[in-house]
């Protein structure tokens, strides 16, 4: 490393106390990018029925197609990053093509119109860019937080908590502006949201480039996230890189389009992903029989958060179909657009977030453990979805309800994610040898990523009031039933993720 790279002590200006100033970089970079990926999450299936006129069942499973290989992409340019380019050329690849696929949503939705074929195209095209860009970007961001601090610094859970507040920040702010500028009521306004979210996307690549060089450094001064140090050959010509990007954007709007409309395959691939990992770790006559236990559980808190986010998940499909069309939102002086309840989650996550950590460290030696607190997840899920199940039951067709059930329900959900989402991947990073850490990860991604498959497929059942709809033999005639198979899959779960806690606890400990 050239020493012209590394600043002198006193142009960092970190105090010992505070936090490097590469800290609140990475914070703007990554609320930017939050506000473009739930405001565009917020209006998506919005769009795609108001406008696009698809039909709630396959607007419902394009949406879990593409929030799913949102989760899958970040494998493919983790390992870009890892082996030949580095965080920061990841982070403003993946923004700059995150920020044109909502140009290009942007352009689908100013032809919707005028031009369906040529809207159809730049529609599949758009999420296909930004499922692409998200694969740089999403992995690499959160990588670097830890990398600002020395070894075993006590600020560093201090830096993720504040990193994490950046996320939400951006998550309450997306929905909130790109519904209120494109949720309007006349389907011709959506491409504002668009326009919104690229704007927020391109801030977040402008701040990141202007500061990364003087602020996003290490405790010595050298810059974080350049190109890894074994890769010292001769650059690939720009041509080469562009052309690579370009297909690798068209593989993921080829995925997209096909999984749409010629056939459903990505739940059979992420599988044969999933059975594939567990062959190659559990067949590693290197590990020892303590490691493979651990391994184990992982797999088994997997398997449980696939339940937990494919109802979650219900928030930017079923629940806005629900909040759009059954929830009273005139309050009089002003509508509220039906996006806007695609705040509530990140807005709880800042409000309980601390009550949350208050109450594990108040607990001491009787804090639950961690699959304990991930049975709790699950419970306080379904709790939320039997809140609003009461909420519609006996409500006649076309009759709408207070949005305080609405609310009420979120206001669980975000309890059982506090006690689920930060639990699990935590332990997914204790549990995991060092051999297969990334692997085990990719695990984690990979049911975050089926979850949101099954998300859109479990949302295509919504009733409309004139079909029954049936999953695995369970009836739907109404919103109350359906409601309901949220309730009975989450609690299901959650029971007997409960009846396994002593035994996962006892595998996690296990010595011989």
């Amino acid at each position: 490393m050239d020493q012209s790279e590394i600043l002198k002590p006193e142009l960092i200006h970190d105090s010992p106390k505070g936090h490097p100033k590469g800290l609140y970089v990475l914070f703007a970079t990554e609320m930017w990018e939050r506000f473009n990926y739930y405001g565009m999450r917020a209006i998506l299936v919005l769009f795609m029925t108001k406008a696009l006129l698809f039909d709630k069942a396959f607007a419902s499973n394009l949406y879990g197609s593409y929030t799913g290989l949102v989760y899958l992409t970040p494998l493919i340019g983790g390992f870009v990053a890892d082996r030949y380019w580095g965080n920061r050329r990841s982070i403003i690849t993946g923004g700059i093509l995150m920020s044109l696929g909502e140009l290009l949503m942007f352009a689908c939705a100013s032809l919707y119109h005028t031009n369906a074929d040529l809207s159809s195209l730049l529609f599949f095209s758009g999420l296909g860019v930004m499922i692409s860009g998200n694969g740089f970007f999403k992995p690499n961001i959160s990588s670097m937080v830890g990398q600002l601090y020395p070894p075993a610094d006590k600020r560093l859970d201090a830096a993720y908590t504040i990193f994490y507040m950046g996320i939400n920040v951006g998550g309450a702010l997306g929905p909130f502006i790109c519904g209120y500028v494109g949720d309007t009521g006349n389907p011709a306004d959506f491409k504002w949201a668009f326009l919104a979210a690229a704007i927020a996307m391109a801030l977040g690549v402008i701040v990141f480039v202007n500061l990364k060089d003087k602020y996003v450094r290490g405790p010595e001064g050298i810059p974080l996230g350049m190109k890894p140090a074994h890769q010292t050959g001769k650059e690939a010509s720009p041509v080469i890189v562009y052309i690579s990007l370009l297909a690798f954007s068209a593989i993921c709007v080829a995925l997209l389009y096909i999984d749409a409309k010629v056939y459903s395959y990505l739940s059979y691939l992420m599988l044969f992903a999933v059975l594939g990992i567990a062959f190659m770790i559990f067949s590693d006559k290197k590990l020892t029989k303590v490691e493979k236990k651990k391994v184990l559980v992982i797999f088994i808190v997997s398997f449980f958060v696939v339940f937990f986010w494919s109802a979650f998940e219900q928030a930017g499909a079923s629940l806005t179909f629900f909040a759009e069309e059954s929830t009273k939102r005139n309050l009089g002086f002003f509508t509220v657009p039906a996006s806007w309840f695609s705040s509530l989650n990140s807005l709880f996550v800042v409000l309980f977030a601390p009550v949350f950590a208050w109450i594990w460290i108040k607990l001491g030696r009787k804090e639950p453990s961690a699959p304990t607190k991930m049975a709790m997840g699950l419970m306080l899920l379904a709790i939320g979805y039997y809140v609003i199940a009461v909420g519609v039951n006996d409500v006649g067709t076309g009759v709408k309800v207070s949005m305080m059930w609405l609310i009420g329900m979120y206001a669980f959900h975000t309890w059982g994610e506090l006690c689920l989402s930060p639990i699990g991947l935590s332990l997914v990073n204790k549990l995991a040898p060092l051999k297969f850490a990334s692997l085990l990860m990719a695990v984690w991604f990979l049911a975050n990523a089926g979850a949101n498959v099954l998300s859109g497929k479990l949302s295509a059942l919504y009733p409309d009031g004139t079909k029954t709809t049936v999953f695995m033999g369970y009836q739907m005639h109404n919103l109350h039933e359906f409601f309901m198979l949220f309730v009975f899959m989450a609690g299901i779960a959650s029971i007997i993720l409960f009846a396994l806690t002593k035994w996962l606890q006892k595998t996690m400990n296990a010595t011989t």
